[in-house]
């Protein structure tokens, strides 16, 4: 069972075209620089590139996680000890011809991407929103883009092989 980087790249890149449209001002865009207190004028100057650029590394990073949390296969591959397993046991091989391939779907990947979203994430922006002072909608605006983009990418990292 190897990493398929290309599908932790896609992955990671779905995440930018959610924001575009999750923070486009017609969606949530205005609400959160309202309660992010930003402005126009803050936004301009900003070297955008860079943030995409560090946007998509950190998504990526999201996405290598993700991968164990989505595909359960996994968790039997780490125990033969991963790819430098020299003795692995013919009950793994019978395990993976039997179930190598079961819940890869994006269904599936989705489902562990929305309670990763509910669990990990939004208590996570919600903890730093109340030290910060932010409001609910603030929360509620930040936690629901990482849970659907948690969405996205785990269905696209399970569903790929």
């Amino acid at each position: 069972m190897e990493i398929n980087f290309l599908a932790l790249i896609v992955a990671a890149l779905s995440t930018l075209v959610i924001g575009f449209i999750w923070y486009n001002p017609k969606v949530f865009g205005t609400a959160w620089m309202k309660e992010s207190g930003l402005t126009e004028e803050k936004m301009k100057g900003a070297n955008m590139a860079a943030i995409f650029i560090m946007a998509v590394f950190f998504a990526f990073l999201i996405a290598l996680i993700l991968q164990s949390l989505t595909i359960h296969q996994t968790g039997a591959y780490s125990m033969i000890g991963g790819g430098g397993a020299v003795d692995i046991k013919p009950s793994y091989t019978a395990f993976m011809a039997d179930y190598g391939t079961a819940f890869r779907t994006f269904k599936h990947g989705a489902l562990h991407g929305f309670l990763t979203g509910i669990f990990f994430a939004f208590p996570m922006i919600a903890t730093n929103a109340l030290f910060e002072r932010k409001s609910w909608k603030y929360t509620f605006i930040n936690s629901g883009y990482w849970t659907v983009c948690f969405m996205i990418m785990g269905g696209i990292i399970c569903v790929w092989q």
